[in-house]
């Protein structure tokens, strides 16, 4: 059975950071300011428009970001009408919903109640309700079968949330990507992709380490970088697919 509390403590991973102390320091403040700041800007609900669509984000979801269209557009890019996809994470159900634009078949999952809400409503308001189903599933708990594309954006940090809204940005020791990279081949086709979206403010060396580690062939479909701070910051939408080379 799913968890229903985000912020449960969980066995450790064993994760160690794969940057250096001096990022990794850096990732901490710069995620403590985005948490500050996030929480201080929130309020009952925020509605925006996004590649075409209208979408209502409780406060408790992972807002769309300045640089989120990387991953939408590829997702609109990427879909086929036959393809059956997987939105894991799926958030406020942007890009379930944007997936659904050409693909009748979505599922569309998150361990946040609040944001399985939000996506269904989401999904009822930009009038594909019909194509996207929404489950309450940690990570591949109630993910059943093979798709054709799996899309993720995870959360880019690795520490201990401290609420909800927190669970939405920070996954303590990539628990769930971990799990997400160990399962992942089980629940795709064999010539099915996955669209990924992280950054340089996370630990994108442990990214590269666990789609390495399982076999997956990664190329970089877009990228953006921004300064804030005096520091750049690079973010990556990657398009993983299986590689048969013999082990």
């Amino acid at each position: 059975m799913a968890e229903t509390d985000p912020t449960a403590k969980r066995p450790a991973a064993g994760y160690t950071p794969m940057v250096t102390e001096e990022h990794a320091e850096r990732i901490r403040r710069w995620h403590e300011n985005a948490y500050n700041n996030g929480k201080a800007e929130a309020g009952p609900g925020r509605t925006v428009t996004y590649l075409g669509r209208t979408l209502v984000i409780p406060p408790e979801v992972m807002p769309i970001t300045g640089v989120s269209h990387l991953l939408g557009e590829a997702v609109l890019a990427e879909v086929r009408e036959s393809d059956r996809v997987l939105d894991m994470g799926t958030g406020s159900g942007v890009n379930a919903i944007l997936a659904a634009s050409h693909a009748a078949d979505v599922l569309a999952v998150d361990i946040n109640p609040g944001a399985v809400a939000a996506a269904r409503r989401n999904a009822e308001r930009n009038g594909v309700a019909d194509r996207v189903e929404v489950r309450h599933s940690d990570v591949f708990s109630d993910v059943d079968g093979e798709f054709d594309l799996i899309v993720f954006d995870p959360p880019f940090r690795w520490f201990a949330p401290r609420d909800l809204f927190e669970a939405a940005m920070t996954d303590e020791n990539y628990r769930a990507m971990t799990e997400f990279f160990r399962a992942a081949k089980r629940h795709l086709t064999p010539t099915g992709r996955m669209l990924i979206f992280f950054g340089t403010s996370g630990d994108l060396p442990y990214l590269e380490h666990l789609a390495d580690q399982q076999g997956f062939r990664t190329e970089v479909i877009a990228q953006e970088g921004l300064e804030k701070d005096g520091w750049r910051v690079d973010y990556f939408t990657f398009r993983l697919t299986q590689d048969f080379r013999p082990t």
